[in-house]
């Protein structure tokens, strides 16, 4: 996914810088990170403890892994809900949602 779609992706939150790391990007608002872009080509959004809830509701998966010690570890990113890819506002609901997750855990 280029830099370009993720900004219009991110269209509804305003303006998003993108820096590369780990093989993928880190998308930012505002000097917070409010998603990743795997080096897999999905695309995730910050949640916390407040909006996760959301997200499982709306289908969205957690960002899990497998460490090199063979224990399963979980991220605080969410695969965007189905029903938000094709839906602008939606899209732009979840990314407001992403950032708020980032603001708080800024406290």
């Amino acid at each position: 996914m280029d830099d370009d779609h993720i900004r219009d992706m991110f269209s509804g939150l305003g303006p998003v810088s993108i820096r590369k790391m780990f093989g993928g990007k880190g998308i930012y608002h505002q000097g917070l990170i409010v998603g990743v872009l795997l080096s897999t080509g999905e695309l995730l959004l910050k949640a916390d403890a407040t909006s996760a809830p959301d997200f499982a509701a709306a289908g969205a998966t957690q960002w899990a892994y497998e460490t090199r010690s063979g224990k399963a570890a979980t991220m605080p990113y969410w695969s965007i809900p189905d029903s938000a890819l094709d839906d602008p506002d939606e899209l732009s609901s979840w990314t407001r949602k992403a950032y708020e997750a980032a603001l708080r855990s800024q406290k």
